[in-house]
């Protein structure tokens, strides 16, 4: 083990000089990087400076900034690793911006900040906010709390922001507080590379990019971390001032694993330029220990104290620096307790050993600890010749989320620098605050609980026994407290202990089923009857006592879906009536259970009858009726309540087929109610399934209906290609459907990867058509994107193209717009159609005129685009 164990300071630093001498070409490459703008603002003080390779720019009469107070202190602190930039300190009072001139593209800020008394400014009363640009980057900051806290003489930050003017603002805002002031020791500018964050970061636990939309978000360096190595400084770094520190405290666990020797000679490539990071990064590395007695189940790991409710860039820097051929070290990479990375070989990566190379993940981090955690350890089975595994760096960076915020907290609504922000009011609560907020939660926990009281002592009264459920029950349509139906009815049975005695009025999510009545109706839950398994649980086929065949959905414990998606569905089918909605038959909530009883499908969900089984193929009018009939119901959604609701889940699996084929939309656990008409979204965190998110809503978790538009364009696609939205499996360019289909219908050339049983069927103005409306599904902003009435439209559009086609007998002989036989309706907004839907407090089945009358729509429909029908 000796021989692993790091080199000497002195002996490094001879060899880095020796280096020089004999390798100038890598010194070269260490520098090559020259940023366009670079500025060094030493504020508060009266002469410029150089430490460590950086130029102070003295702050006296600057050019940048007109307001503020020039403050110094003589107290040295040898905490400090410098005098300049601490020593000198610039106040304000009220908002204060510097104005930078730029050029466009991403940019290093770091503030620097050393909290010291002057004349009547004390630190402990300095509370303050700063925005660059529209970025909030720090709300409510306590510089001498925190350094506190932390033991720490003074805070550095650093951030990336794209930059898309030719000035660059950063604005001070003191807080409401009496007596407070912000204040500034430090600020550097620089450019950067502007493809040093690349859009392709891999989503951890999907292995599939994750396509964020990095030039529109700013980014907070967390930790960068030289692993195995020493602190890296500013003059050391590849051109960018960066800092790099050891990963001694962060390292978890007694077995640390080992350090090789320091390896100088790196060749760094195109692909991976000097800039991304320096020789003494690559060039040093943490291993497992480098032999087979090392158990193949350990892991190296490292934890990074984080905020929850953000996303996470995470890099990580490899260079084989031990080995020279493959196959002598394959591992296993691990973020969160998932998997990133499976059987990484880096000479599989690379032409030879020391070539750097490196991986970016994105980790959202929106509930559990705390901490980011990053494991390396051997791929089990791998045939490697040693249980080794190898990290040279990490950089973790935070990225804004949908407010433009980093800091928690949004920026008020049309705020400009130069415009007061009243940061005191968004960012901490203050003591006051608390106090109120805790009087006012007591008041209401002491009144809930008297309301308790009275209902228990008032149920009592009547002589019913009752138990509270083990969980809460679920109030709908604005109602009181209680469960779903407190009378009880001749249809229910009493409920087993732990239950209530009810059944639901036919408004409140339909009747109420025993336990005992789902066991009977499923055979004990008999697994011969599953249809199916989802995030919420499993799906049995049953039949209840007067021999309707239904499908019941039981609720898994250990699902990450639970009582918020049961009271949902509940809430969401009780209000709604629709021929292409699912209905629900009623719920069980005994004994812990959250079981839902909907209309049985007979012919299950759409995505099994385009892959996977060994169902009959639909043919291609099939497949756009059913499109449209899911169409039709996601519309009556989007417009057949007040508010709106928005489904978020679309996804072929929740799209099911009756015995006729008839299209009903399902599973609205993760259903949410529209935007009041004084907003444009729901802002909420992201819930879906992936490949078939919203990119837009992915990235600022702002909901909005286009967010269903853009899951039904991919359900589109995958209609017309039969092969399932994301697909790890095949190449990297065909991973996910939409990108793949899209690239091939911007060539205009669809046809070449539609589904081999549609070849022949398919007329070709209709897959034009088909593919016109998909593509506008699919744009990245949702502002681009048709409303479902639009979509509805279109798609009958290229129903009717179909028809005319097939009746015709001439597939080929439709080529543009100007065929006599079809005449393309204006473009409209597909208001609710009365003989479709119908808002109802009733939970009785759809009559069968409804139906009659939905089908004398589409004739209609029909007649009205083909002139030859009447």
């Amino acid at each position: 083990m000796k021989q692993l164990c790091a080199r000497p300071i002195s002996l490094r630093f001879l060899l880095s000089v020796l280096l020089c001498l004999i390798h100038p070409y890598q010194v070269l490459s260490q520098s090559q990087y020259s940023p366009k703008d670079r500025y060094a603002i030493d504020c508060g003080a009266t002469s410029n400076s150089t430490v460590n390779d950086i130029s102070w720019q003295a702050d006296t009469n600057s050019p940048y900034i007109s307001s503020g107070i020039l403050a110094s202190t003589n107290v040295q602190n040898s905490l400090l690793p410098s005098i300049a930039p601490f020593l000198t300190a610039r106040i304000f009072t009220h908002d204060s911006t510097y104005t930078f001139p730029v050029s466009e593209g991403r940019h290093w800020i770091r503030l620097y900040f050393y909290p010291f008394a002057y004349q009547n400014y004390t630190p402990d009363s300095s509370i303050f906010s700063v925005i660059a640009d529209k970025y909030l980057l720090l709300s409510n900051l306590s510089v001498a709390r925190d350094t506190n806290s932390s033991n720490q003489a003074y805070i550095l930050k650093e951030y990336s922001i794209n930059v898309s003017s030719k000035s660059l603002s950063i604005t001070f805002t003191p807080s409401k507080t009496p007596g407070s002031y912000a204040f500034i020791n430090g600020l550097e500018i620089e450019s950067m590379p502007d493809d040093s964050f690349a859009d392709d970061a891999i989503l951890v636990g999907h292995g599939v990019p994750s396509q964020f939309g990095i030039p529109n978000l700013a980014l907070q360096t967390m930790f960068r971390v030289n692993v195995g190595g020493e602190f890296v400084g500013p003059a050391n770094d590849s051109g960018e001032a960066r800092r790099w520190v050891p990963d001694n405290t962060f390292i978890r666990g007694a077995a640390t694993g080992a350090i090789p020797p320091y390896v100088f000679d790196i060749t760094y490539t195109s692909t991976v330029p000097s800039y991304i990071a320096p020789i003494s990064v690559y060039g040093t590395a943490r291993v497992m220990g480098g032999s087979n007695s090392v158990n193949p189940n350990f892991n190296l790991t490292w934890d990074f104290p984080i905020d929850l409710n953000y996303t996470y860039y995470v890099r990580l820097h490899f260079c084989e620096i031990v080995y020279t051929s493959n196959y002598q070290r394959i591992f296993n990479v691990y973020i969160n307790n998932q998997t990133a990375l499976v059987g990484l070989d880096i000479l599989a990566k690379v032409p030879s050993a020391n070539m750097p190379y490196y991986v970016d993940f994105a980790a959202p981090m929106l509930q559990g600890d705390s901490v980011l955690r990053v494991q390396i350890g051997p791929t089990p089975n791998s045939g490697a010749q040693n249980n080794d595994a190898i990290l040279n760096g990490l950089e973790i960076l935070k990225l804004s989320n949908s407010e433009s915020s980093l800091a928690g907290v949004s920026l008020p609504a049309g705020f400009h620098p130069g415009t007061p922000y009243a940061a005191g009011s968004n960012g901490r609560s203050s003591s006051t605050g608390i106090i109120v907020g805790a009087a006012i939660g007591g008041a209401a926990a002491v009144g809930l609980l008297l309301a308790g009281v009275c209902f228990l002592l008032a149920k009592k009264g009547k002589g019913t026994k009752v138990t509270a459920p083990t969980w809460l029950p679920l109030p709908l349509h604005g109602g009181s407290s209680g469960s779903m139906g407190s009378k009880a009815s001749n249809e229910s049975h009493k409920s087993g202990t732990g239950s209530f005695v009810s059944s639901a009025p036919s408004h409140m999510g339909g009747r109420f089923f025993t336990f005992a009545e789902i066991l009977e109706a499923t055979n004990n839950f008999d697994e011969s009857l599953i249809l199916g398994i989802g995030g919420f649980g499993k799906v049995y086929k049953g039949e209840i006592y007067d021999g309707t065949k239904v499908a019941v959905k039981r609720g898994n414990p250990r699902s990450e879906q639970g009582l918020t998606e049961f009271q949902t569905e509940i809430e969401m089918l009780s209000k709604l009536r629709h021929r292409h909605l699912v209905s629900l038959i009623g719920y069980c909530e005994e004994h812990s259970e959250m079981i839902l009883v909907y209309d049985y499908m007979a012919n299950g969900p759409l995505r099994g009858h385009l892959y996977g089984t060994d169902l009959p193929s639909l043919s291609w009018k099939q497949r756009l009726e059913i499109c449209i009939g899911a169409a039709r119901g996601l519309h009556y959604l989007h417009t057949g309540a007040a508010q709106g609701i928005i489904h978020r889940d679309v996804k072929t699996t929740n799209i099911l087929l009756d015995e006729n084929l008839v299209a009903k939309v399902s599973d609205f656990g993760l259903s949410k109610t529209g935007p009041s008409l004084d907003r444009t979204h729901v802002s909420t965190a992201v819930k879906g399934s992936f490949g078939y998110l919203d990119p837009e809503y992915f990235r600022r978790q702002q909901l909005t209906e286009k967010s269903d538009v853009y899951s039904f364009g991919v359900v589109l696609m995958e209609v017309l290609c039969a092969r399932p939205a994301i697909n790890p499996a095949l190449p990297r360019e065909q991973v996910n459907m939409a990108d793949w289909a899209m690239h091939w219908q911007k060539m205009g050339m669809l046809e070449q990867i539609i589904d081999p049983k549609l070849v022949g069927q398919i007329n070709k103005e209709s897959l034009r058509r088909f593919g016109e409306i998909a593509e506008k599904c699919l744009a990245e902003q949702g502002i681009d994107r048709p409303t479902m009435g639009d979509v509805l439209w279109k798609l009958e559009y290229a129903l009717q193209l179909q028809d005319n086609a097939t009746l015709s007998n001439c597939n080929d002989a439709i080529s543009d717009d100007s065929n006599p036989n079809v005449m393309e309706l204006p473009l409209h907004p597909h208001g609710i159609d009365k003989s479709d839907t119908t808002i109802t407090e009733s939970h009785s089945t759809m009559s069968s005129e409804e139906y009659s009358e939905d089908a004398g729509a589409s004739a209609v429909f029909s007649q009205l685009v083909n002139p030859q029908g009447r």
